[in-house]
């Protein structure tokens, strides 16, 4: 009688490594390895940029199975798996797993291996909640729900992070080794300077955030400057310290939405730093419409803003940004921010990228981050810090391939006989 011989079914450790191979073998960035989580190495043991931890025998399943960028953003934030060392490295390999196309039997054997693996998903406890936004995109008040839910973090989680001034945007950097306090005061001064302020003039500051702008052009500029924000905490922050500063028959922060803007052709100069990312495509005609109504003509308008790049990658669905950060964020190409600001009567008279200060800043903010990391836990549980840490890092990737910039357009509201009111050069902008 011949007795049939049953195959040993491969342990979660032997089918980790089968799929580490099919499915990573041969596009691992140099510079990644993974470990297991008997501290065993693939593809060997070694020194890497970039550590990928699985951290129980599940954890590939949790990582991919669900097949969504939210479910595998997930699978991190619950310490399904951990990332030690350079975040950026991670969506490089991201990047060329995109680029793979793999037939539908291909994809249905990895998924039957993924479902082999232990079904042993770390419990979702605590984290930040998804924003569960209410009514219609880009509405009043689903515009103050989607900025309330990003800062309702505390300032003080920010405060961590960021520079002393609070400034909450791209840096302006000299040369590649300034520190990031440098840099944002670098900002703010250049700003000013291209906006051309001078005292006695009226500037508006569109989506002031804790007010550092609206604070440097009081004080060093002399200017009388509204800043607006639909934070409410950000709001009392910024004009304690436009207080303290002794400011505040020059400066103010209120809680306004830039449609609620009643005053026509009040101002001379708006500004406007990384706002137009939540104002919404379809909503870019009011947005500049409103800018254009509230200058006065020869005024100036400086809009500072992210755009995506030709390289940006198609993803199907919210992600973890829409989920977890910036609900109802939208970047559109430079190209439609022009066409916009035009349509509306404005001309663009300057357009300057900083791609590469951005990703420098996005990297100061994430070294500070995770050396705040115990001080951070105080304010807020691991999986937010980890939002935070992940998004950040995405984004400097991002800035580094090109598949987002960042640009301040110069623009102004013509006088009635075509008049710009403008110097010839730009060489007062530059110390």
């Amino acid at each position: 009688m011949i007795t049939e011989i049953v195959p040993e079914s491969p342990t979660a450790r032997q089918l980790t490594l089968r799929l580490l191979d099919q499915l990573f073998g041969s596009k691992l960035p140099q510079g990644v390895g993974v470990r297991l989580w008997d501290k065993s190495y693939w593809p060997h043991e070694g020194q890497f940029d970039l550590t990928l931890v699985l951290n129980h025998p599940g954890a590939l399943r949790a990582m991919l199975l669900p097949g969504t960028e939210v479910a595998l953003a997930e699978a991190y934030l619950y310490n399904d798996f951990d990332l030690e060392g350079n975040l950026e490295e991670i969506f490089e390999l991201d990047d060329t797993l995109r680029q793979v196309t793999l037939g539908w039997h291909r994809k249905l054997y990895h998924l039957n291996e993924l479902r082999h693996l232990p079904d042993l998903k770390n419990e979702r406890i605590g984290g930040r909640p998804p924003a569960r936004l209410k009514g219609q995109p880009h509405s009043l008040e689903r515009d103050r729900e989607a900025v309330t839910y990003h800062y309702n973090v505390s300032t003080d989680f920010y405060r961590l992070w960021l520079d002393r001034q609070m400034v909450y945007s791209c840096a302006y950097y000299h040369n590649d080794r300034e520190d990031l306090d440098t840099a944002q005061t670098n900002k703010l001064d250049y700003i000013c300077r291209k906006l051309r302020l001078r005292p006695g003039q009226k500037l508006l500051d569109l989506g002031c955030g804790w007010g550092s702008l609206a604070l440097y052009a009081a004080s060093h500029f002399g200017v009388d400057v509204t800043g607006i924000t639909l934070s409410q905490p950000q709001a009392d922050y910024a004009n304690a310290q436009i207080a303290l500063a002794g400011l505040s028959e020059r400066a103010r922060v209120q809680v306004k939405d830039y449609r609620e803007l009643p005053e026509p052709e009040s101002y001379d100069a708006l500004v406007s730093v990384g706002m137009v990312e939540h104002v919404g495509h379809k909503m870019l005609p009011t947005y500049f419409k409103q800018a254009y109504r509230l200058l006065r003509s020869g005024g100036v308008f400086l809009n500072h803003g992210i755009a995506t790049g030709l390289a940006q990658p198609e993803i199907s669905g919210p992600g973890l940004i829409e989920n977890y950060v910036f609900p109802d964020g939208e970047l559109v190409p430079i190209s439609t921010i022009l066409h916009e600001a035009e349509q509306a009567g404005l001309e663009a008279r300057d357009l300057e990228s900083l791609r590469e200060h951005y990703l420098l800043t996005l990297r100061q903010w994430v070294q500070r981050l995770e050396a705040s990391h115990a001080e951070v836990l105080k304010i807020v549980d691991e999986p937010t810090y980890r939002i935070w840490r992940l998004y950040m890092a995405a984004a400097a990737y991002g800035f580094k391939t090109n598949q987002l910039s960042v640009y301040q357009t110069l623009l102004i509201k013509p006088g009635a006989a075509g008049q710009s009111y403008l110097p010839f050069t730009r060489q007062d902008w530059y110390i």
